[in-house]
């Protein structure tokens, strides 16, 4: 459960911070508008909550080196656990772990230089157990920033299902 909910005023410093981290609070206040003393005080509010949990800068994977991104879904053998064995300076191509329920156990997203740099970590990885791959070729889309929970939507009952068996019963 939350401690904090982020309030509209909130939304609009994380959307600016989300856009530029760099900005100062003088811009943030001038942007949404608020007093700069107000919008420093919403960001100490919204770090101690753990909301903001860091800075950071985009850097363009393709022009330091690391042109290939893939994901590997891997399924652990028992007691060769990815995230029990293994240490994550051995795996500095690792950008991100999930884990997950279903046939896999973890998907993981990669970045290589190469594809011969794949092969290699493909191997290491698979000592760990079965993986499958897929490789990305292009990413026309990235939302990177977080934005407010939409409105829950209603769930689709299947009722149309059911009266259709109903119908084939009846006719």
């Amino acid at each position: 459960m939350r401690s904090y909910e982020p309030d509209e005023t909130d939304w609009a410093i994380l959307r600016e911070l989300q856009a530029d981290a760099r900005l100062s609070y003088n811009e943030i206040g001038r942007r949404i508008p608020l007093s700069a003393p107000s919008v420093a005080e919403r960001v100490r509010r919204l770090e101690a909550h753990g909301i903001i949990t860091g800075y950071s800068a985009d850097v363009d994977p393709a022009r330091v080196g690391q042109e290939v991104t893939a994901y590997i879904h891997l399924r652990c053998d028992s007691g060769r656990c990815l995230l029990k064995t293994a240490d994550p300076d051995e795996y500095p191509e690792i950008v991100e772990i999930h884990k997950l329920a279903g046939r896999h156990c973890t998907l993981l997203r990669v970045r290589v230089a190469s594809m011969a740099h794949f092969e290699g970590l493909s191997e290491r990885i698979g000592t760990h157990g079965p993986i499958e791959t897929t490789m990305v070729m292009s990413t026309p889309f990235a939302r990177g920033e977080v934005r407010p929970t939409p409105p829950p939507r209603p769930v689709t009952t299947g009722d149309r299902w059911w009266n259709a068996g109903e119908a084939s019963e009846q006719g």
